[in-house]
């Protein structure tokens, strides 16, 4: 099995892609690219057996209509103009709620951060792939499936935080030492002093090692009550094994819901 994991950005400059070889006994990280363009996105998400995305993939639903109604001119607005609570239900999407819950982080808001610029890049991507005839399904059932690196680390109980940027070096140079340690099977190889050297790299590896646990059945999937507002509005895939779990095929495409 081959994944991909892609530290979207709005530029090139700040956008990572990792492709990770995955065999019976351990895991190469086989081509690693800091500063990717259109070719390698589209390389990721075409010739991989699963991609994992850092980027929200879609919008939250009552934010799309709250729009729309604004541009109509037919907005209704709660009686307080401050409308907090109204706000912040404009703000996330399901997923990220349910992230929150499973995690305590709380992913930035596409609808109010500037991660929105990531979000149009991504979602010229899924434009892209749909209409060059690739399955594109934003809960996570084809290809491509959203990621959230620090949760993905969160979970496996690895540094999630405090590690971006060159002023925190010394503390992207721990985290890769302890995934390593973690992961002894995990081969980062001519990589390994890149991945020290740009959290957007480690970002990429992360987001491949979540791709193969979306891809083996090992991560959560939306239920049922969920299903319709994430087809539309993206669906974060958590790893629900620890980083030991990767290597087992047993069950490979298995569903997973929400845990």
């Amino acid at each position: 099995m081959l994944t991909a994991g892609i530290d979207l950005a709005a530029d090139d400059s700040n956008t990572a892609v990792a492709w990770i070889r995955w065999r019976a006994k351990e895991a190469l990280l086989e081509d690693l690219v800091v500063g990717a363009g259109d070719d390698e996105l589209l390389r990721a998400a075409t010739t991989t057996d699963k991609a994992g995305v850092d980027c929200p993939l879609g919008w939250p639903e009552l934010f799309v209509e709250f729009i729309g109604a604004h541009h109509r001119g037919d907005l209704a607005v709660p009686t307080d103009l401050i409308g907090r609570d109204w706000r912040r239900s404009l703000a996330w999407r399901r997923t990220d709620l349910v992230i929150h819950e499973l995690t305590g982080r709380l992913p930035l808001s596409v609808a109010a951060d500037r991660i929105a610029h990531t979000a149009m890049r991504g979602a010229a991507l899924l434009a892209r792939l749909a209409a060059d005839g690739h399955r594109v399904d934003r809960t996570g059932g084809g290809t491509v499936v959203e990621v959230y690196p620090a949760a993905s680390l969160k979970k496996w109980g690895l540094p999630h935080n405090g590690f971006k940027g060159p002023k925190n070096r010394a503390a992207l140079n721990e985290l890769v030492s302890q995934l390593t340690g973690a992961a002894p099977w995990l081969r980062l190889g001519a990589f390994e002093s890149v991945c020290r050297m740009s959290d957007h790299a480690i970002d990429a590896v992360v987001a491949a090692l979540t791709a193969r646990a979306a891809a083996i059945g090992h991560a959560t999937r939306p239920d049922a009550a969920d299903l319709a507002a994430t087809t539309s509005e993206g669906w974060i895939a958590l790893p629900t094994v620890p980083l030991s779990g990767l290597l087992n095929k047993s069950a490979e495409q298995r569903p997973v819901v929400q845990q």
